[in-house]
Parts: structure tokens; C-alpha cells; sequence
């Protein structure tokens, strides 16, 4: 495009990010090329399945992202050009004239590396440069090669794992195997509706859904069960191997305090709940999801400690996942103990990771996976990588560093998006070259030795081959 206005030469480089010559060497020789297992995101599969074509640059950028939902609302931009009813180049205007003023906030970085990695745009965006990068990439998103798998391939993507509810039918998953598409894309199971008995009215909803796609009439907390087992075995045939449960905190109860299907009878016959009772319902199914994840080999993830829809009144007017969730100050440590502790207890406990959105929890993550690492497999008890809020270079940092005083960096599996967006894949680039830059500074340092194959191995391994062999896809 037009040289016009400030160029991103001399920002994202080749070199961005790595501020030593072993950073460099370790990234450009053994990180830069791998491919792309992102384990947990949350695509939609039916724009895959039919291969969607983007009709202009803010279908694909601003549709869906409360990142940027929440920067333009800061920086006082009304609603009618974010979600509202504005065109959807006035929106993209918006966005336009937000993303200087996001300088230090990780959209800085990440919208400029999505622009010059995907398109090829190597300027600045800002008002002066909005018109022409925003022809720009609409012409190209118009072109086959640009619809969300041409997309997927040009990242060199060989695993997305999307995140599913047991009710889904899973036929966009069928289609796009049926079509022979070179990235594999593969279910998660995502019971958190299976659970949600707080709002009765839309859980009974719920299950009549969970009934008719079981084949199980769920008339007590045993048929529930089983329903659920019926789901995982489908779930399983579709290549499915992980679960993913998004909680403020893992609930847990001793046994026999409360009875999880007197609470499912309650339920069912419209009684009110004590916060007790709900609590206890959770803490059991949860129990029972993790022997079942056991017994088919899957992995569980657990993503703790958002505190969501804070602002009832935006919710009312814009609903869930539009940019009204934050970081919530839950307590994490015993009850997420008790709870491993009793599925280890029968050697039931599958293999798990754990994320959290608390920065103030990364230590307590990190030292949680070695009380149930018991030597089985390399890494069964994982903590899992910056997420959400702490997804950025800071947050990753933090990540890496307590994971590294507490475990064994050498044994993590590495980074994923979490996104809705197809076009968030360059993050695992961004972690990439902060993991090596963090190795680069602890050899200029003199805390690690020059030793480049072995700095290496570790770097790809993080980055990709002990994801592989741990999810075992």
C-alpha cells in the first residue's frame, strides 16, 4: 500500500520484541516457524465449516471483540458506533481513531502485528491512515485465500480446539473433517449449563435440550449423570479429548454434607435454593464430570476467577460478552486442593490445567500443580498460560517466571488465544518471542549458559512439541 504516513519498519520487525542476539537466534532459528496447536479458543465452528468469507475489515476485527469494545468506551466513544447501529465503516473509524491512544494496553501491539502479518499493511493505523488500510484489507478479505481457512493455513495452524456445549450438535465439526481441511479443528466440552441451577427458570430450559439430544429422559440427578456421559461418549466420537469448565472459583464440599440429587429433586419441583445447596450441586458434578474425563483419557481445564456482567445495566441492554467482566479476588487455594485431592485420591484425576485470571493466584497455580504431579506422565498438572486480562507481555512474564521458581518451564505446553477472533493467532507469535527474549536476557545475565541447542529444544518444546505430546491429538 501507499508509503504515506508513519511505516512499521522500524516497530514490528523482524527483530520485535528480542533485545538480545540469543533472543534472537532462539526465535528466528527455533520458535519462528512451528506450527500452531491453540488448544482452547473460541471460534465459531460454523464460520469455519462454511468457510466464511469477511465482507470488510470490520466484520472481522471489531464483530464480537469486547477488547476493543472496552478501549473505545474508555475513551468515550458512544455505543451507536460499537455495538450500535453505525456503518460499518464509521465503526471502523472509531476503531481507527482508539488504537493510538491504546499505546502500552497489548491491542497497540496485537492490532499491528494482525495487520502486517495477515495483510501485509505496514503502516500505522490512525485516522490519516484508516481510509486506505480499511479499502485495503476489505479488498483482500474478499478473495478466496482470505476466508477464515485461507486465514487459518496462512498462520500455519494444525490444531484449533473450539469450545462446545454438550447440547451442541457438533455437525460443523463433521463437515469441516468431511472436507478433508488441513488444520484439524476438534470440539471442547463445555458443560457449565449443565451445572447453572442458580437461574432455574433457564436451567429446566436447558434441560429439556440436554434430554432430547441424549435420548435421556432426565427425570433425577442419575439420569443427569447419565445424559452427560451420553454427551461425552458423542463428544469423544468427534474427536474430542478435552473439557473446559470457565467458574469463579472450583467449588467443594465433603462428602455427605449435602446430597447432590435431593438438590436436583429441589430443582426440578421449583423450591428455592440455599447458596449451600448450589454450591454442594457443583461441587459434585463436578466430581462426577472429572472420574468420566478419567476414564476416556481426556484432559480437564479449568478457567478460575472472572467476575462477570458487572454492570447490570449494560448487561440488560447489551447482554453477556460485551465487555462488563473483570478479574475477581476469589479464594482459590483450598477448595481447588480438596477438590484434586479427591479425585487423586482414587487415582481418578485426569490430567488438568489450571488458569487464572488473578495475577495475585499465579503462585499459588503454580505450586498447586506439584502437590498432584505424580510422576505418570511429564506434566499431568498444568498451569495454564496468561488468559484474558493476562494475556499481554507483562502478564506473560509473570506467567513464565512462576511457573519457572515454582515448576519446571520445560514442562509447559505452551501458549493459546482464547480468542473469538480469526485473526488473534499472531498472540502465539507474541508469546514466542517473549519467552525468548526473557531466555536471551538470563544468558546476557550470565544465569543460563550459552548453550543454543539446549536453550532451543526447550523453547520448541514449550512453544509446540510438549503441547503435542501431551494432548496426544
Amino acid at each position: 500500500m501507499s508509503k504515506s504516513g508513519t511505516n512499521t519498519a522500524s516497530f514490528i520487525h523482524d527483530d520485535f520484541l528480542l533485545q538480545s542476539p540469543v533472543a534472537k537466534v532462539l526465535y528466528h532459528t527455533y520458535a519462528k516457524d512451528l506450527p500452531i496447536l491453540d488448544y482452547h479458543c473460541h471460534l465459531p465452528p460454523d464460520d469455519i465449516a462454511t468457510d466464511r468469507i469477511f465482507k470488510n475489515l470490520t466484520s472481522i476485527w471489531l464483530e464480537g471483540d469486547h477488547y476493543k469494545w472496552r478501549a473505545m468506551r474508555t475513551l468515550g466513544i458512544d455505543e451507536h458506533y460499537i455495538t450500535g447501529k453505525a456503518s460499518d465503516y464509521e465503526k471502523f473509524e472509531k476503531w481507527a481513531h482508539t488504537l493510538p491512544y491504546t499505546l502500552r494496553n497489548p491491542l497497540y501491539h496485537w492490532s499491528h502485528l494482525e495487520l502486517k502479518r495477515y495483510f501485509d499493511v505496514d503502516q500505522l493505523l490512525s485516522p490519516a491512515t484508516a481510509r486506505a488500510i480499511y479499502d485495503e484489507v476489505s479488498n483482500k478479505l474478499n478473495q478466496s485465500n482470505y476466508s477464515t481457512r485461507g486465514l487459518i493455513s496462512k498462520m500455519n495452524v494444525e490444531l484449533i480446539c473450539t469450545t462446545d456445549d454438550p447440547i451442541d450438535s457438533l455437525e460443523q465439526h463433521a463437515t469441516i473433517k468431511r472436507e478433508g481441511f488441513a488444520c484439524k479443528i476438534l470440539p471442547a466440552f463445555r458443560p457449565d449449563a449443565a451445572y447453572a441451577i442458580e437461574n432455574p427458570v433457564a436451567y429446566k430450559s436447558y434441560l429439556q435440550k440436554l434430554s432430547e439430544v441424549s435420548g435421556i429422559s432426565i427425570n433425577n440427578y442419575e439420569q443427569l449423570l447419565l445424559a452427560l456421559s451420553k454427551r461425552i461418549d458423542y463428544f469423544q466420537a468427534a474427536g474430542c479429548r478435552l473439557s473446559d469448565h470457565g467458574l469463579e472459583k472450583i467449588y467443594f464440599v465433603k462428602s455427605g454434607t449435602v446430597n447432590a440429587a435431593h438438590v436436583f429433586s429441589k430443582v426440578l419441583s421449583g423450591a428455592s435454593l440455599e447458596a449451600k445447596e448450589i454450591e454442594s450441586f457443583k461441587a459434585d458434578i463436578l466430581l462426577q464430570l472429572g472420574k468420566l474425563y478419567h476414564a476416556k483419557g481426556w484432559t480437564q481445564q479449568f478457567h478460575l476467577g472472572a467476575l462477570r456482567n458487572a454492570n447490570s445495566r449494560l448487561l440488560s441492554t447489551l447482554g453477556p460478552n460485551t465487555g462488563f467482566d473483570s478479574i475477581g479476588d476469589y479464594s482459590q487455594a483450598e477448595n481447588l486442593s480438596l477438590f484434586l485431592n479427591e479425585l487423586d485420591k482414587t487415582n481418578q484425576l485426569t490430567k488438568t490445567i489450571l488458569y487464572n485470571l488473578n495475577p495475585a493466584d499465579n503462585e499459588v497455580m503454580a505450586t498447586m500443580i506439584g502437590n498432584f504431579n505424580d510422576g505418570s506422565i511429564k506434566g499431568k498438572i498444568q498451569y495454564g498460560s496468561g488468559w484474558w486480562f493476562l494475556d499481554q507481555k507483562d502478564g506473560i512474564t509473570k506467567q513464565l517466571n512462576a511457573l519457572s521458581n515454582m515448576s519446571l518451564l520445560s514442562c509447559f505446553i505452551g501458549m493459546l488465544t482464547d480468542s473469538r477472533s480469526f485473526l488473534s493467532f499472531p498472540r502465539h507469535e507474541y508469546f514466542r518471542r517473549i519467552l525468548c527474549n526473557m531466555l536471551g536476557d538470563d544468558v546476557v545475565r550470565g544465569e543460563l549458559p550459552h548453550d543454543e541447542k539446549w536453550l532451543g529444544k526447550i523453547v520448541g518444546d514449550v512453544c509446540y512439541y510438549n503441547a503435542k505430546e501431551y494432548l496426544k491429538f
